[in-house]
């Protein structure tokens, strides 16, 4: 699960570097592709969602000693990475 949602930010980041810009932290990676390329319907809202989404599971896990993912939670989430990843890349194959 991890590693697909930790995909999804890569391939945001993609999206990022053929503008030549890079961010340390996920949340400056969310905010600035949701500004730019959300926003301007570049990609869905519905994308934009997803991504808001996997990024709130992310931090739950990260920072709540106590958070377990439910196993409807964690195919949703893995269903959500997949869906990123795939617009990405159909966004990246048209450059």
């Amino acid at each position: 699960m991890i590693e697909d949602m930790i995909c999804a930010n890569y391939a945001i980041k993609a999206v990022l570097a053929l503008e030549e810009k890079d961010f340390r932290r996920h949340k400056d990676v969310i905010a600035y592709f949701n500004k730019t390329y959300v926003a301007t319907s570049m990609f869905s809202k519905d994308t934009g969602r997803k991504i808001a989404r996997l990024q709130q599971k992310r931090e739950k896990s990260d920072y709540d000693d106590f958070y377990i993912a439910s196993k409807e939670e964690t195919i949703e989430q893995l269903e959500y990475a997949k869906e990123v990843i795939c617009e990405v890349q159909k966004y990246l194959n048209k450059q």
